[in-house]
């Protein structure tokens, strides 16, 4: 389908033009990397207005280190011919961190961004709704034959238009999950994927681990290990599965980390756990953490953890 051609090809440039925007700050990329790159540029007019959205985008980056204080004072003194380059080069580690925290790569692939505390809803072409998780990101990718929906990060509840002639998958990772029925969640972590079924039945097809399909039924959810690609099917209440679409989640004798993992979809800095004795620590109970104190302060009397916030970052210890 030359629509979805297309699309692919923006993708692959838009891969392209945030690669070669971190190259080209790099003080020490050599002269044949440069001339590869102005290859690039006259090859395509659309690479030249891709690379200067990518440019963009790092300029934000830069912006925003110029306005943390912290940052913006740190003078590091020349002693050898060297220091130059070691200055630029941690500014530029600095400014490619700045880029990635500000989802350049993310933004530059998907077609749906949800920010710090945004859950949108967002109708496709075919009729399906999907509703994104905070700090979670899709990109659609539907033909005359498939309709396809990659979740890039976090997690998303999908809404299926009848339309068996056009089978609805999500990939997340290596894996997809492809509807057989209408309604189904997946959340896609670090660690592992997750998939809850609400209405009729899923089937999930891994390249992770253990081969073969598995079919989640109405009720069910499966968790699939990332690593080992184990998985394990249980049964769940909706209520409870579907939890974050009201801004809670509902855990039993979960671990720490998963917890902490939730409520940092919602914080716009960044929690750290001190250590993975207390990460693994089990927490049971119904949180909201759309509300990051409340949150925190559930975790205080229910573990006995102490947390201490300094600018954007708060650590969590025993």
């Amino acid at each position: 389908m030359p629509g979805n051609r297309a699309k692919d090809a923006q993708r692959k440039r838009n891969r392209e033009a945030a690669d070669w925007i971190l190259r080209n700050n790099d003080p020490r990329q050599p002269a044949e990397e440069k001339s590869r790159f102005q290859a690039w540029i006259n090859a395509d007019p659309q690479n030249c207005q891709t690379y200067n959205t990518a440019e963009q985008l790092l300029g934000d980056a830069q912006s925003a280190i110029q306005s943390d204080t912290a940052l913006s004072n740190i003078r590091i003194k020349p002693r050898s011919p060297v220091k130059p380059v070691v200055t630029a080069l941690f500014f530029l580690a600095i400014a490619g961190a700045a880029f990635l925290s500000l989802d350049g790569p993310i933004r530059m692939q998907a077609d749906v961004v949800a920010g710090v505390d945004e859950m949108p809803v967002v109708t496709l072409q075919d009729g399906s709704t999907v509703q994104l998780n905070s700090s979670s990101a899709i990109a659609v990718d539907f033909t005359a034959e498939r309709r396809v929906v990659r979740l890039l990060r976090g997690q998303a509840y999908f809404e299926v238009a009848h339309a068996p002639e056009r089978p609805f998958s999500v990939d997340a990772g290596p894996a997809r999950v492809t509807a057989l029925g209408t309604a189904f969640d997946v959340r896609y972590s670090d660690t592992d994927l997750q998939v809850s079924v609400t209405e009729n039945t899923v089937m999930i097809e891994r390249e992770m681990g253990n081969s073969g399909s598995l079919q989640i039924h109405e009720g069910e959810q499966a968790l699939v290990d990332r690593r080992s690609g184990s998985s394990v099917v249980q049964r769940v209440d909706s209520n409870v599965a579907l939890s974050w679409r009201r801004g809670q989640i509902a855990v039993e004798n979960a671990p720490l980390f998963k917890v902490v993992e939730e409520i940092g979809r919602h914080f716009s800095g960044r929690i750290v756990i001190a250590s993975d004795i207390v990460a693994n620590r089990r927490i049971s109970g119904t949180i909201n953490v759309t509300d990051t104190e409340a949150a925190l302060s559930f975790l205080r009397a229910a573990l006995g953890v102490k947390t201490t916030r300094v600018g954007p970052l708060i650590l969590i210890r025993s």
